[in-house]
């Protein structure tokens, strides 16, 4: 088999998993949660040799990680708070990621135009430390660009008053993808990853947490999985876990987390047609404005604002479309309005809560990960970011082994893992351009010789993608195709309605007498379509 050929992949058989799952032996390691932060461990743990079961309420990535603003990047407003050990740690990062997963992640120019003559020298040399922090891991040098040289790389730039910029390189990524891959490759290493099916309780025994309760979402069917540790990856939800461990002790626990809300909007290409992003990196209000050219569209965003509910689904605030399009408005020619967006969608960060701090403002507050873990031994782990994802991993391990929940192995071993479907070498097409074969990498040939390989519902998305979908990526619903498998609800929500009752016929026949939920997709693609004025 040579580097590029994909090994055959493994198929997403629902009832062969749960009945694996409902075995009596223990698992080394049960995860709860299958976004970035919980694939990780999965993946690191399987790759080490532990029996892993990982078990997602909803589907991978359906939360957080699939709605970030797509950068795999060491955080330049990081390097202004002065979070120098976070942004080398993430630099680093960066370059594993983008060398493990080609097809998914790879390098992209930015461009920070300056309209006031301090400005270039300024954030160049900033951006200079950057490249020092990044050492060899660097993706290329920045360079101080006059204005001419900012024009062709940001060609619809707004001009009056431009005096010059700045290019640096950081890297973006298909992060719904990429988390499939990551549960797709820790399946291949052993581990037992399923979608659809919630814990709903912690089993403790002898005061020690001992295994889970989950529940088949699909059937009803509860099964209890025990395990010699159990980690809480679950995100912007991780209290709601550590409240039933604390309940079983008789303690009450603070939150943990303070969650902030990024809004993006979703515009054409026309907006910006440029192989380079646009990086404002201080708006009127302090905060940071990209323009990123993302799977053929441009993405604007985003913003940092305070939630204290948790919803799902959460809906953008009238007046962060508005600092979205406002700020849009003063650096590119032509001004994008509401009209013009083709989709909005809304994430919520976990940001770690400080004691004592401000609620009302989140901007402040640092992205790095905590690891904790209880009196029980329930290992929890929240903040970060979806680059350090693979360190984060290392370090709730290392917290499993401090605290002998699991025998100490070597760690380091993802360094050099390449996920399903990576090439050898650098893939000939960008992440700015639409979605299609390339998408799927070495496993291209897999995909082309599915039925319905040359029926295309719309650009980049054929029959055969949706079969793949559901026969090797974990895939049940209308939603999981035409969000996270496909990216069409996050890049055109009108287009995505109207494909979704032909992918649910699809999944009716892959998957005879299961309910793609056809209706519930339809109402959520409306969300994405509607926004606030």
């Amino acid at each position: 088999m040579t580097a590029d050929t994909a090994p055959t992949p493994l198929p997403t058989d629902r009832a062969r998993l749960l009945a694996q799952l409902a075995r009596p032996e223990p698992y080394d390691l049960v995860v709860v949660g299958g976004g970035a932060t919980g694939l990780g461990v999965a993946l690191d743990a399987a790759a080490r040799g532990f029996s892993v079961a990982l078990l997602e309420s909803h589907d991978f990535a359906k939360g957080t990680s699939s709605r970030a603003t797509k950068l795999v990047h060491g955080g330049v407003r990081y390097l202004a708070q002065g979070n120098i050990a976070l942004v080398r740690e993430a630099l680093h990062e960066r370059t594993t990621l983008l060398k493990n997963a080609p097809h998914l992640a790879q390098p992209l120019a930015f461009v920070m135009p300056s309209y006031k003559l301090w400005e270039t020298p300024f954030y160049g040399t900033g951006l200079k430390v950057y490249d020092a922090l990044a050492g060899k891991a660097g993706l290329g040098p920045t360079q101080c660009l006059g204005r001419m040289e900012t024009l062709r790389c940001l060609p619809t730039a707004a001009a009056d008053g431009l005096k010059g910029g700045v290019k640096y390189w950081d890297g973006q990524f298909d992060d719904a993808r990429l988390a499939l891959a990551l549960a797709r490759t820790a399946a291949l290493k052993g581990a037992l990853v399923l979608n659809y099916c919630p814990v709903t309780d912690l089993i403790h025994e002898n005061g020690k947490v001992a295994g889970v309760v989950c529940e088949d979402a699909e059937t009803g069917q509860r099964l209890q999985v025990r395990a010699r540790c159990v980690v809480n990856a679950t995100g912007v939800w991780v209290d709601a876990l550590r409240q039933r461990d604390g309940e079983q002790t008789g303690r009450k626990l603070a939150p943990l987390v303070a969650p902030s809300q990024g809004v993006h909007l979703v515009v054409d290409r026309d907006f910006l047609p440029s192989d380079h992003a646009l990086m404002v990196p201080k708006t009127a209000d302090g905060r940071v404005l990209f323009a990123v050219p993302w799977l053929g569209k441009l993405i604007l965003g985003t913003t940092d604002s305070p939630r204290q509910d948790l919803a799902r689904e959460p809906l953008a605030l009238r007046e962060e479309v508005a600092f979205i399009l406002g700020e849009a408005a003063r650096y590119l020619r032509r001004a994008p309005r509401a009209g013009d967006v083709r989709s909005i969608w809304v994430g919520l960060r976990p940001l770690v809560k400080p004691q004592g701090a401000d609620e009302g403002s989140t901007k402040s507050i640092s992205r790095e990960h905590t690891v904790i873990a209880s009196a029980s031994g329930l290992v929890t782990v929240t903040g970060g970011k979806w680059t350090t994802y693979r360190a984060m991993a290392e370090d709730v391990l290392q917290k499993c082994m401090d605290a002998r929940l699991l025998p100490a192995r070597a760690g380091g071993v993802t360094v050099r893992l390449p996920l399903v479907g990576a090439p050898a070498g650098r893939p000939r097409h960008g992440m700015n351009e639409p979605q299609g074969p390339h998408s799927y990498g070495t496993e291209a040939a897999v995909v082309a010789a599915l039925p319905g390989a040359d029926v295309w519902l719309a650009e980049g998305l054929s029959e055969a993608m949706v079969r793949h979908a559901v026969r090797h990526e974990y895939a049940r619903t209308v939603e999981d195709v035409l969000a996270r498998r496909a990216r069409v609800l996050f890049l055109d929500a009108q287009l995505a309605a109207r494909l979704a009752p032909r992918v649910a016929t699809l999944l009716t026949e892959e998957l005879a007498g299961h309910d793609p939920q056809l209706a519930a997709f339809e109402a959520l693609a409306r969300q994405y379509a509607t926004v606030p004025q």
